[in-house]
């Protein structure tokens, strides 16, 4: 199994153990990972019959200024914006340990940027691949319903009640 990491994290896939598929045909990605899984399937040519998605980045919905804010936060402050982002990203329950990876603004562009295409999920069902993809409903990193909406046909979508973008449920 090939997995892809969040945006600047590192060693983040046992959080998603619960639903990772380990086989050698299967590829995941974790939010920013997501994109680079979703890609590396696309363009491959090796048999891969799973990709899973987990809280895949999905910014598509967002207005521009939202996507100027975050670059700008960036540039200011990388330290703190890594750190707002994580607190958001496992809200309402605390941060939990984890390693952090590299990071850049080029790669927080791609991530904001990014705009999840038919022709994309396409090409990948056309291999063959199933597609999986997993959101916590209460996430507040991406747009849920907008994914959802943008997904459920290409893919089977699982929802987790009372998840974060983490996908750790909060009772």
């Amino acid at each position: 199994m090939r997995f892809y990491s969040g945006f600047a994290l590192s060693g983040d896939q046992h959080f998603f153990d619960p639903y990772l598929k380990h086989s050698d045909y299967t590829v995941s990605g974790f939010s920013y990972g997501a994109i680079k899984a979703a890609q590396y399937v696309a363009d491959s040519r090796e048999r891969i019959d799973t990709l899973q998605l987990f809280s895949p980045a999905f910014f598509q919905t967002k207005k521009e200024s939202f996507r100027r804010l975050q670059m700008g936060g960036y540039f200011k402050d990388a330290e703190r914006y890594l750190e707002n982002f994580l607190t958001s990203c496992f809200a309402p329950s605390p941060v939990a340990p984890l390693a952090l990876g590299e990071n850049n603004a080029e790669s927080l562009q791609e991530l904001l940027y990014f705009e999840w295409t038919p022709s994309l999920m396409e090409r990948i069902r056309a291999k063959g691949t199933l597609i999986e993809v997993y959101l916590g409903l209460d996430d507040q990193v991406i747009d849920v319903a907008g994914a959802r909406e943008f997904f459920l046909p290409y893919a089977t979508v699982t929802s987790i009640k009372r998840a974060n973008h983490f996908l750790q449920e909060n009772f």
